[in-house]
């Protein structure tokens, strides 16, 4: 006995010494487990011999059910830390019920047997022997389990014979018994793994899932539930509490902590009524709580409410795997389609016309693009068209222009006409027919003999054209026919103009991502600041249009720009 601990009359032990609570807790936990495996199987025999025609044994299981039931409030009465202590007669009324009670759950087993033995029924016979192999251990742990809370008498006279004989309080009539439940056959689904070191309680649980129709499988203590748990999936966990090597509480900190354990819903099982312990496994992460002995309905909903969840969860990451694999592909796809698009860009000019450029998609796939090549010895087309917006649709029509400009397809058009190809390209091009997408373009035509340069333009920024000199303003010109988008109004009309050429002379051709450029200070960068920077000598070495793109990163403060960047430059 404790000497620190002493109880005074009246006092709740729940204000006593904290070792006297736990072993009171665990008292009522070795306790509450015969009971929970006599009203367990009790309820099964109940329902299946209401299924199978043995009638007749209802009226003794009904007698084991209520018996058991009365044993299970008197535990949890006499037994509840604000009671005890109170008076010195209660834990020998509660040993003379215990005694009375189990000899009667016993005796009505043994005749019951009897009847399954001459019926031959083995399976039902079975499950009696189970039932009165509880009553037996209840009968013969509950006098010990009771004389060990002998000493919260302070001053009284210990306990005499916590199993006496049988009194009034055995004898007293039983409520009623609770009808079982019964699910729907097969309407159930999911995989449950039930960790109990108890096989009675293993096979109690087993036999009332495998009825509903959930595929179960048993462990029996933590060591072997995180074997399973690791070797096949689960939807569920019924896990114990209290288990020799590991504890349900250990085991549910390691699923938790595994990445591929850890969405797997767990509800305890328990005949400990430690409230602590149970807030700290759902502070872990433990689903839910059953205690012991299982109401079946209750049983069903937690256990159903569970497996929705999971059910959800698992659809969850179903469909966002299935997301990012579909994101993965598009992504794949939408590279192949950017390296087509990359492809399809002319190769640098060398000769009596020199030709580079630099493209930047804000995107994998956008709106912008170009091209330049040869209509006769003499006669050098070019061109830059931007479709609006960005992703497949712009760059899809954008591909489809560019095929037709290269391959000169348009009926009826003069390529060496800048007007005349617009003016085609709008009638063909309507955005009635091409999802709402218009475009514009800017379309000249350099004629190397007579130095001749033809341009028109739709919608799109002016080229500008630099002549041979010192850089200085007078030498730029910006080449513009103020032309409509294309694709509003088939009828729309477009002129061409033209200018000479000075040998030596710069043409640049780019699209109005080059200068509507956001700096983190707010400010868009308008058409006049790129021209400054044309106007700008270049550096010894250095090509202008890295000087541009160097430019347009810094005003934009990082190295994505928000729209397509393309910039070609002639050297004529």
């Amino acid at each position: 006995m404790d000497q620190n601990y002493q109880i005074r009359p009246g006092q709740p032990v729940e204000q006593a010494s904290a070792s006297w609570a736990g072993r009171l807790s665990r008292i009522r936990h070795d306790l509450r487990n015969p009971l929970s495996e006599i009203l367990g199987f009790t309820e099964i025999l109940q329902e299946e011999a209401q299924d199978h025609g043995l009638q007749p044994m209802l009226p003794g299981l009904g007698s084991i059910h209520q018996a058991a039931t009365r044993i299970f409030a008197e535990v949890n009465h006499w037994l509840a830390p604000n009671v005890l202590g109170q008076t010195r007669e209660s834990l020998q009324e509660l040993g003379h019920t215990i005694e009375a009670l189990s000899a009667r759950i016993i005796s009505t087993t043994e005749t019951l047997s009897a009847d399954c033995d001459a019926l031959e029924n083995n399976s039902v016979g079975d499950d009696l022997l189970r039932i009165a192999g509880s009553a037996r251990r209840l009968r013969d742990s509950a006098p010990a389990m009771l004389a060990e809370l002998a000493p919260l008498f302070s001053g009284r006279e210990q306990l005499e014979g916590a199993g006496g004989s049988a009194t009034a309080a055995g004898e007293a009539s039983a409520p009623p018994a609770r009808a079982p439940a019964k699910a729907e056959r097969g309407s159930a689904w999911g995989s449950i793994l039930i960790v109990d070191d108890n096989e009675a309680n293993r096979a109690l649980l087993a036999r009332h899932l495998r009825k509903q129709g959930y595929t179960v499988s048993l462990g029996e203590n933590g060591r072997q539930a995180l074997e399973k748990l690791r070797a096949r999936p689960f939807d569920l966990v019924l896990l114990d509490v209290l288990m020799p090597e590991m504890s349900g509480y250990q085991v549910l900190e390691t699923m938790k902590q595994d990445p591929r354990l850890r969405h797997v819903p767990v509800i305890m099982i328990s005949a400990l009524d430690d409230l602590e312990m149970l807030a700290r496994c759902i502070e872990r992460g433990a689903e839910d709580y059953l205690s012991k002995p299982f109401d079946a309905v209750l049983l069903q909903a937690r256990i159903g409410s569970s497996l929705e969840k999971k059910r959800l969860h698992d659809q969850e990451q179903r469909t966002y795997h299935a997301l990012v694999e579909s994101q993965r592909r598009l992504s794949a796809e939408l590279a192949e389609a950017a390296a087509y698009v990359q492809s399809l860009l002319p190769a640098s000019l060398e000769g009596q016309v020199r030709a580079q450029w630099r493209f930047q998609p804000c995107a994998q796939l956008g709106g912008d693009i170009f091209g330049y090549h040869w209509l006769d010895p003499a006669r050098l087309a070019i061109y830059l068209l931007d479709v609006s917006g960005h992703g497949v649709g712009a760059a899809l029509l954008s591909v489809s222009l560019l095929n037709v400009i290269r391959a000169e397809s348009l009926p009826g058009a003069d390529f060496s006409n800048p007007a005349a190809v617009l003016r085609q390209l709008n009638r063909m091009f309507q955005m009635d027919h091409q999802n709402n997408l218009i475009f514009t373009i800017w379309y000249g035509v350099f004629d190397s003999s007579q130095r001749r340069l033809t341009y028109a333009s739709g919608g799109h920024p002016p080229a500008v054209l630099l002549e041979a000199g010192n850089g200085s303003a007078s030498s730029l010109q910006e080449l513009s026919t103020g032309g409509r988008l294309l694709g509003f109004d088939p009828a729309t009309e477009f002129r061409s103009h033209a200018c000479d050429v000075p040998p030596g002379s710069r043409l640049y051709v780019f699209s109005d991502g080059a200068y509507e450029i956001s700096s983190p200070d707010g400010r868009t960068r308008q058409l006049p600041d790129l021209v400054q920077q044309l106007s700008q000598p270049s550096a010894a070495g250095t090509c202008k249009l890295d000087a541009l793109m160097t430019w347009a990163r810094s005003v934009r403060g990082e190295e994505a720009l928000e729209d397509d960047v393309s910039l070609m430059e002639f050297e004529l």
